[in-house]
């Protein structure tokens, strides 16, 4: 059993000083996870990659129900965590620089896991919604990869999977979330 899967069990068993034992073994790798996923963000982003890894870190031990089983659960949750944090940062951007309005953004292929916008984003979300309850497999594999800035090598060591498997995953959520997205916009 790693040092983080004890630290995990020990913060799950209640021990109150397990948290701060937890946060140097992973913050070095949640950090670089944070500034893998702001270099796709737009240019003069307030949010910097050490403001992310903190507060997702801490929505992650301060929240009572919140129990994970081993280490690649917790990097899921704190995937997960970034990922709702820039999605709450997108909607307050969108709300205040447009009135709450949408406007129509032309979408291909390529925005998808590039750069996408606030308005974009939106649109990812309520995908990756729906693929959640399809398939949470694939929702997490898209979850690491795009939020959390994992490679799909890295993505596979964490969800336990073959990379083949991931490589499949990827292209068929990928083209799912585009025809989902495409048809949400009324494009398709």
């Amino acid at each position: 059993m790693s040092d983080i899967t004890q630290i995990i069990q020990s913060i799950n068993d209640g021990n109150p000083g397990a948290s701060e034992e937890l946060l140097p073994l992973v913050y070095e790798e949640l950090r670089r996870l944070a500034v893998q996923k702001m270099a796709h963000e737009r240019p003069g982003q307030t949010l910097q990659a050490t403001a992310l890894v903190h507060e997702a870190y801490l929505r992650l031990v301060r929240s009572e129900d919140q129990r994970w089983d081993n280490r690649r659960h917790f990097f899921a949750a704190a995937a997960e965590a970034m990922r709702r944090i820039l999605i709450e940062r997108a909607r307050q951007k969108q709300r205040i620089r447009h009135g709450g309005g949408l406007e129509r953004v032309e979408l291909n292929e390529g925005d998808l896991v590039a750069e996408p916008f606030p308005e974009d984003l939106l649109s990812v979300n309520e995908a990756l919604i729906k693929l959640e309850a399809m398939d949470p497999l694939r929702s997490s594999l898209v979850k690491l990869h795009c939020f959390a800035g994992l490679s799909l090598k890295e993505t596979a060591a964490v969800l336990e999977i073959s990379e083949r498997t991931a490589d499949r995953h990827w292209a068929w959520a990928r083209a799912w979330l585009f025809r989902e997205i495409t048809r949400a916009r009324g494009e398709g």
